[in-house]
């Protein structure tokens, strides 16, 4: 009870993002989205997503780093350097060559953040290009839905370490000094555009021979990640190519894009779509008139499914029943409320014949199956006889994605068929024992065909996890860059404090008196050599040693009445007192008692100056 209270809470926080500045998280994957928003809740207190909601409502200056913590900008020049030489040496040639010479080059890089990759493809095409040829014809798309690394994208400034990972006669060539900063060359940047752009509201950018989306769409849950799939191939030309991150294969998306190089993430788009395809696509990248067509097509075909004189199901791949025409719904009972169950929890599963075998034969063979003469017991003992039909519902050479079932009524025949049986006795009972046989081998091709589906669960588990440790490696990483920030600052802190310690040390040593400090708790804090000399006492002997415990000349309770004055709050308090030296002297010793302030300027103990002086007259 408590985890629906919190998925609920969180799911409204959601909706107010939404609502208050327009970033639609909805599509995001719950526990990435929830691990990034806790550790922002963590940095100001607090342990709930309710009490942040208020907390963002009264200081509305959080969102800024609200969305910096959610969008992690984990990005580097020619990052997966491996992936970028075969992008360079082997696709983008591919893309050249099939262009026209004065045509345009239209790239798209999506999820750019703060611009490194953008400038990166722009080095690749400019030496594949050379200047003058990439100044007239490539046009780069930068898009983010983070206003604060667009920012940064579009003065394209870098630190020294952020360019490390450039070559370095690119370097000479693409980037200019000032200062400690390194900045891309500003008559290339014209070819650049950035903007602010959503892949799951925003419309694709169109015709494009290039499209770099790296490590952004894992993000993503599958239902938006396929919307987002959609919208690319929309956006590619038949020649263009797709770059992804190293945790992103589409190996459930092949109907849109096929490998160029899985290794590298490097796709094509899948040039033949059929109609159906092509407005689905279109109204997911906000094509009304696309939707309005769709809408009227599926309508037809309801119209025509349902009209059929022969009772019809469906039943999607994941066993549900998604279809049934007027016929079926009639003859089987069935109602508008058993659209969408499983179909191993109707009655139609079982009767009048067991259909979920048949149906996993089809997705195992890919062809149709016939069931002849199943009988179906009507009222008053009356049966009927059927002709069941199962059909494979696929796409022109892609997977089987449901199965059609159609139950023909045969009752007419029956007869003809039992005198045949009959007849044929002897021929019936060896074909009895082939179908034994048939049963056995499909009772075995059940099992495989469930062993090859735990495989198939098992690689999606596996494709989800390596997305997750990806996801949990740039959140390491951008820990990992705060943590050497911190590091840093404490190192120039301790370097501080070194030298004036060190600073202190030589003035204590300097000095031609003996300096002795003490706390509030008359406890020795510092011993120069001067003391040492004077009463021969070393500073490792007496540091952290009460000052009144000493063993040695200087009759010690007679300073005690100066050093708490001192400590009460008078300044500059003197007195001279008979001592013996470490030489066993006799001599008269002055001692300057003034306090020790710290920076709030409170007393924190005594600072005593002693020295020896000429025996009064």
């Amino acid at each position: 009870m408590k985890t629906n209270d919190e998925d609920r809470s969180f799911e409204t926080l959601l909706d107010y993002l939404r609502r208050a500045r327009g970033f639609d998280f909805t599509g995001y994957k719950r526990s990435s989205l929830k691990r990034r928003v806790n550790k922002r809740m963590h940095t100001v207190n607090i342990n709930n997503f309710t009490d942040y909601l208020d907390y963002l409502e009264v200081y509305p200056e959080e969102f800024i780093p609200l969305f910096n913590t959610i969008l992690i900008n984990v990005t580097a020049f020619f990052r997966d350097k491996i992936a970028w030489d075969y992008l360079r040496h082997h696709t983008i040639p591919r893309v050249l060559d099939r262009k026209l010479l004065k045509e345009p080059i239209r790239v798209w890089s999506a999820g750019c953040a703060s611009g490194q990759e953008t400038y990166t493809v722009a080095m690749i095409l400019a030496e594949a290009l050379g200047l003058e040829k990439f100044r007239q014809r490539v046009k780069i798309y930068a898009t983010d839905v983070d206003e604060e690394a667009l920012f940064q994208a579009r003065h394209a400034s870098y630190s020294s370490e952020e360019i490390d990972s450039v070559p370095e006669e690119l370097q000479l060539r693409y980037f200019e000094k000032f200062g400690d900063r390194y900045i891309f060359r500003s008559d290339l940047r014209r070819s650049v555009i950035f903007g602010r752009h959503d892949l799951v509201q925003d419309a694709p950018i169109s015709r494009l021979d290039l499209l770099i989306c790296r490590n952004t769409i894992m993000y993503f849950n599958a239902e938006t990640q396929a919307r987002i799939l959609a919208r690319f191939h929309f956006a590619l030309n038949d020649i263009g190519a797709l770059f992804l991150g190293k945790a992103e294969m589409l190996l459930t998306h092949a109907n849109l894009f096929s490998p160029l190089n899985l290794q590298y993430r490097i796709f094509s788009r899948v040039p033949k779509v059929n109609l159906r395809d092509r407005l689905l696509m279109l109204a997911g990248s906000g094509d009304q008139e696309a939707s309005k067509y769709l809408v009227n097509n599926i309508n037809l075909q309801e119209i025509a499914f349902n009209t059929a004189p022969e009772a019809q199901i469906v039943v999607d791949f994941n066993g549900n029943l998604v279809m049934a025409n007027l016929a079926a719904c009639s003859m089987f009972g069935l109602s508008s409320l058993d659209l969408g169950r499983l179909l191993q929890d109707l009655e139609i599963s079982y009767r009048p014949l067991e259909l979920r075998s048949r149906i996993e034969q089809v997705y195992k063979e890919g062809c149709s199956v016939i069931v002849e003469n199943v009988s179906y017991s009507l009222s008053a003992g009356n049966f009927k006889y059927l002709k069941v039909i199962f059909l494979p519902l696929q796409e022109s050479g892609s997977d089987v994605l449901g199965v059609s079932i159609v139950f023909s009524d045969v009752t007419r025949y029956y007869q003809l068929q039992s005198e045949l049986q009959r007849a044929n006795q002897e021929l019936e009972t060896a074909n009895e024992e082939l179908q034994s046989s048939n049963e056995e081998l499909e009772t075995t091709n059940e099992e495989l065909q469930s062993t090859n589906e735990e495989l198939e669960t098992t690689n999606e588990e596996m494709q989800s996890t390596n997305e997750e440790l990806e996801t949990m490696n740039e959140e390491l990483q951008s820990t990992n860059e705060e943590l050497q920030t911190i590091n840093d600052e404490l190192r120039l802190r301790t370097d501080e404090l070194n030298q004036t310690n060190a600073f202190l040390n030589s003035i204590l040593a300097s000095l031609q008196a003996g300096v002795v400090v003490i706390d509030r708790n008359y406890n020795i804090l510092s011993w120069n050599n001067q003391a040492y000399n004077l009463w021969g006492l070393r500073s490792e002997e007496v540091v952290q040693q009460s000052f009144f415990n000493l063993n040695m000349g200087l009759p010690v309770d007679q300073v005690r009445e100066t050093i708490n004055r001192s400590l009460s709050g008078e300044d500059h308090l003197e007195v001279i007192i008979s001592a013996t030296n470490r030489l066993g002297q006799a001599i008269e010793c002055r001692i300057t008692c003034d306090p020790l302030i710290d920076h709030n300027k409170t007393r924190q103990g005594a600072i005593l100056m002693m020295e020896a002086v000429e025996p009064r007259a």
